[in-house]
């Protein structure tokens, strides 16, 4: 039997893998995707998320996937790790990631500029979609496939801008953007996202613990277990969803209902978990 079975709980909680179903918003969170849903709406342009590992960016992108797939009226690709390489090759996986055919004999990078052209003109202007192209690890990008995303924002109406472009990157990512004026002017929406404070921290176990099935009233983490784990955490989500993982295995070992401070400082000394 699975150890979150002996804990009262149909699914593992604290997962690190992006489930939508398990993406706690904050806050932060939940305003950047309100504000994310409404450039898309517009039809403004680029919007850029940053964010240190472990903020929840990735989930954040599947989360914005869910919110916009049963949508009749948008088509929407995804991106998860940048081809890095020449214009030529980040122009190709483009094409791919659209669905449109690859050129026939020696590609060049025209060829595939302008097949993407006709796409966004066809799909954006002569049947009224929207195309939203999310890119994740969007620090992976170099300057030729930002140069090539630059250009297809240039493709526009007098009205709005046809693909919809949310890059998802870490934090190392803001100089090299930055650095391309040409590309920086054009970015609509800019957000970086921050770590979690105690309250949201307490407030994410509870939700991830109850979209896993916990229903008793008496709480799993004790409020000092969760203040241990947010020190240890230092807010990220991600690292609090690990510590909170190996908690509940020690805590089933134990023969025991608490989760405690105790029990949490002795699980992150006994795996040198530094930095969970």
């Amino acid at each position: 039997m699975s150890y979150f079975k002996l804990l009262g709980l149909t699914k593992e909680p604290f997962s690190t893998s992006p489930d939508p179903d398990f993406f706690y918003e904050s806050s932060g969170h939940h305003a950047t995707l309100v504000r994310l849903m409404i450039e898309i709406r517009l039809k403004r342009g680029m919007s850029l998320v940053l964010g240190d590992v472990g903020l929840g960016k990735t989930t954040l992108s599947r989360k914005l996937y869910q919110m916009l797939r049963t949508r009749n009226d948008i088509l929407f690709h995804m991106i998860l790790d940048p081809v890095e390489g020449s214009e030529l090759s980040f122009l190709i996986s483009l094409v791919r990631t659209f669905n449109l055919p690859v050129p026939q004999g020696p590609c060049q990078a025209l060829d595939c500029k302008d097949a993407i052209k006709k796409y966004l003109f066809q799909k954006g202007v002569d049947e009224g979609k929207t195309i939203v192209l999310v890119i994740d690890e969007g620090q992976k990008l170099d300057r030729a496939a930002l140069e090539v995303l630059r250009t297809l924002l240039n493709y526009e109406t007098n009205e709005y801008k046809l693909l919809q472009l949310v890059v998802f990157a870490q934090m190392e990512f803001l100089p090299t953007v930055a650095g391309m004026r040409n590309l920086w002017d054009r970015i609509s929406f800019k957000q970086a996202l921050t770590p979690l404070d105690i309250a949201t921290t307490r407030d994410m176990i509870d939700f991830r613990l109850r979209q896993a099935g916990y229903c008793f009233s008496a709480p799993l983490f004790s409020d000092e277990a969760v203040a241990q784990i947010h020190a240890h955490a230092q807010g990220c989500p991600r690292r609090i969803a690990m510590l909170c993982h190996k908690a509940l295995k020690a805590v089933v070992m134990q023969d025991n209902w608490i989760i405690d401070d105790g029990l949490v400082q002795s699980v992150f000394h006994e795996e040198n978990l530094v930095g969970v």
